[in-house]
């Protein structure tokens, strides 16, 4: 899989020229804040629109409803995960460990959270009730898990494919339900997660590498 899985979907159009991108990113930005203060069922196109001061038409023109200012602001999120992850891949952390690697990995993927707490905010009321969100999600994951199977593989030469999918999947599925499940939680308790998710993932490793 490439990074074409994590492309937006339910867009009408794509915009092509500076001006449609900009205008394209202030209607997703308005509607972040929207979802997040006034929910995702109480705001309308409409409202998007205005607030993004943009005709409705102009809005309609990329995007055919509300859901689909959602799956495209969901694939938004991920793409800017998937970035600051790929961003881990230097050559010196290619040469760390991978129970130092994969620390790195929990910090950011916790970072991120707390730098966009909209994601939480807004997704987690919906969760299991869109199929499209939970397809955007499958891909990312997927993609994930393609990368982190890719970097075990190299630290780890002797085994065999299916192995390194595997826990790859294991590592990702763990660490982001367990991070995303923290994030609902008292601060305090909330860190005392992020700790424990390291060391599982440490445990883990060490069991199998």
């Amino acid at each position: 899989m490439t990074t074409d899985s994590l492309k937006p979907r339910g867009m009408r159009r794509q915009p092509r020229q500076a001006r449609s991108q900009e205008r394209v990113n202030q209607i997703l930005d308005v509607a972040e804040q929207l979802f997040i203060t006034e929910g995702y069922n109480a705001t309308s196109t409409n409202a998007i629109a205005a607030n993004a001061k943009v005709p409705i038409g102009s809005l309609y023109q990329f995007f055919p409803d509300k859901a689909a200012i959602l799956y495209r602001l969901a694939a938004r999120y991920n793409q800017q995960l998937h970035h600051l992850l790929v961003e881990l891949n230097t050559p010196e952390n290619k040469s760390l460990p991978i129970s130092s690697y994969m620390e790195q990995v929990i910090d950011t993927v916790d970072q991120f959270f707390t730098d966009y707490p909209g994601y939480h905010a807004i997704f987690m009321p919906l969760q299991g009730s869109m199929p499209e969100l939970q397809a955007i999600d499958a891909a990312a994951d997927a993609q994930l898990i393609q990368d982190l199977a890719m970097f075990i593989s190299e630290h780890y030469p002797d085994l065999e494919l299916l192995v390194y999918e595997a826990i790859a999947f294991v590592l990702v599925k763990m660490i982001g339900t367990l991070l995303w499940t923290s994030l609902s939680q008292e601060k305090t308790f909330r860190q005392q997660l992020v700790r424990e998710t390291k060391r599982l993932t440490l445990s883990y490793l060490q069991s199998y590498l």
